[in-house]
């Protein structure tokens, strides 16, 4: 019999069906705006990180099921050429993805302050580091 608590166990449970439930409500709200979330994650990712961003790093991070890096190289092209990301070696918003970026937000805020309203505040924080800090260590 083992000794560790039983919420271990529904941790990764839990944790894959919110990421999935909550990847597919994104994936549809965007949607609404002809924006994949991919395309959201990477203005995301400029904005609060770059500039300066290293591009083979956001293809890296792109990556995952159903969008490998074909599809993140062609999603950075497309982003180019739709004059939102300059940049070679090292990618930066361009202020037409600034805009863009700061629209999307303003857009995704509202169904998101509107879901976690429901919960208590200091629940949310401490959500919000305890899956920081298992990325940390996962990753470690």
């Amino acid at each position: 019999m083992s000794d560790n608590p039983a919420v271990y166990g529904q941790f990764g449970q839990a944790l894959g069906l919110a990421e999935r439930t909550l990847s597919a409500i994104l994936r549809e709200h965007l949607s609404q705006r002809n924006t994949v979330p991919e395309a959201w994650y990477t203005l995301r990712l400029l904005a609060t990180r770059g500039p300066a961003y290293p591009r083979a790093d956001l293809t890296s991070l792109l990556e995952g099921p159903g969008f490998d890096a074909d599809a993140a190289r062609s999603l950075l092209a497309r982003l180019d050429a739709e004059g939102l990301i300059r940049g070679d070696a090292e990618l930066e918003l361009t202020p037409a993805g600034e805009a863009q970026y700061q629209s999307l937000r303003d857009y995704i805020s509202g169904p998101s302050v509107q879901l976690l309203s429901h919960f208590d505040l200091h629940d949310i924080e401490t959500t919000v580091r305890t899956l920081q800090a298992i990325t940390v260590r996962a990753t470690a």
